[in-house]
């Protein structure tokens, strides 16, 4: 690897650096940094870090699992180039920095136990590390009054401030849950009383960087298609298992997700513009689950029908509708079908163990619903 490259790659992740804590000192202080109430001062970008760090070292140890995997088992693969997200002094979007990183494999891999070994490598490593930085997040909670220095208007109602600002709940913006979340809120925080609810979560960076490691822990390890879940799918049960297997997890992925977008509770206007837009967006997230045009556009109208009949029977029902811009990008771009390996060598006992672990790591990480708004 030239000089050159190496400085591309170290270039990255610095400007990275930079974004993702410009990123967390705007969620930590909840505002847009740069303007003329807020400018960008050394005291902000320096408790940025607080974010930036765990979260970036989250994210690098993930990606080098999958490096140093693959030059294990003697697969071209380059450095992580990190992908530096942040919209500037613009007060559009918050962004979280950056839209990740991605390390490419310079050559084919025709080995089931590779594909197996070098995707389950990334997400265990981060995993591990991400359980260390919660359990840092809710060991070092501040006391509850630490959230007036941020939102000094709610000091007015004391510690009960929520049933107060929340009661209402429009525009407000909720980090969701997860069972290992929970598991830590309930067992490892020192004192549950200062365990922040949902809607100010981003406010402690520990916990917020912590929450968006399973998130994307469990976006990885989704068990479709060449995702690094996929990869560990195909190694337990093989290509032609995968295939019908992958297909059914995607079909329920999709469903779930859309819940509530086209519902029998909408006016006959509403349906009239709703069910072909919906049902067209549905047959470009199956075009390509088979090769027959027909086939696709009957399964997308056999899962809008589903969840039609699921909402008469459960009104409440509501999908993570950030979900289905995945599923496009899997069902259109990604693919569902993991490539089939020339060496289909089954996988010995220790390496079975570690995929069903990471399986129950991403049920532990998977939140239906990671943020509402």
């Amino acid at each position: 690897m030239t000089i050159k490259k190496i400085l591309i790659h170290l270039g990255l992740f610095v400007v990275t650096l930079a974004t993702t804590t410009l990123a967390g000192a705007e969620w930590q202080f909840g505002r847009f940094l740069g303007w003329e109430a807020y400018p960008l001062t050394w005291r902000y970008f320096l408790q940025g870090l607080s974010f930036s760090l765990p979260f970036l070292g989250i994210l690098t140890v993930h990606e080098f699992g999958h490096f140093f995997t693959a030059r294990w088992h003697k697969v071209k693969v380059t450095l992580p180039y990190y992908l530096p997200l942040w919209f500037g002094f613009l007060p559009l979007f918050h962004s979280i920095g950056t839209m990740g990183a991605v390390i490419r494999i310079k050559q084919p891999i025709h080995s089931r136990l590779k594909f197996f070994d070098i995707g389950i490598a990334g997400p265990l490593a981060g995993f591990v590390v991400a359980l260390g930085v919660l359990y840092y997040g809710f060991t070092h909670l501040p006391p509850p009054e630490h959230i007036f220095e941020i939102h000094p208007e709610y000091q007015q109602y004391g510690l009960d401030y929520a049933q107060h600002v929340y009661e209402e709940g429009d525009g407000n913006f909720q980090v969701g849950t997860t069972l290992l979340f929970e598991f830590f809120k309930q067992y490892v925080a020192t004192d549950p009383a200062r365990v922040p609810n949902g809607y100010e979560m981003m406010h402690y960076p520990w916990l917020f960087a912590g929450f968006l490691s399973l998130f994307f822990t469990a976006l990885n390890l989704i068990p479709i298609g060449q995702l690094d879940g996929g990869h560990v799918l195909y190694g337990l049960i093989g290509s032609r298992r995968h295939r019908r297997v992958s297909a059914v997890l995607f079909l329920g992925f999709v469903t779930c997700a859309g819940l509530g977008i086209v519902s029998p509770y909408d006016t006959m206007q509403e349906l009239l513009y709703g069910i072909p837009l919906y049902l067209g967006f549905l047959y470009l997230v199956f075009s390509r689950l088979t090769p027959s045009v027909k086939t696709n556009l009957m399964v997308a109208m056999l899962v809008l029908a589903v969840q039609f009949f699921w909402l008469l029977a459960f009104p409440g029902s509501r999908g993570f509708y950030g979900w289905l811009v995945f599923a496009l990008l899997i069902g259109r771009f990604l693919g569902v079908y993991h490539p089939e390996a020339y060496f289909e060598e089954p996988l010995d006992l220790k390496r079975k163990v570690l995929g069903w672990i990471a399986l129950i790591v991403f049920v532990l990480c998977f939140s239906p619903a990671p943020f509402v708004v």
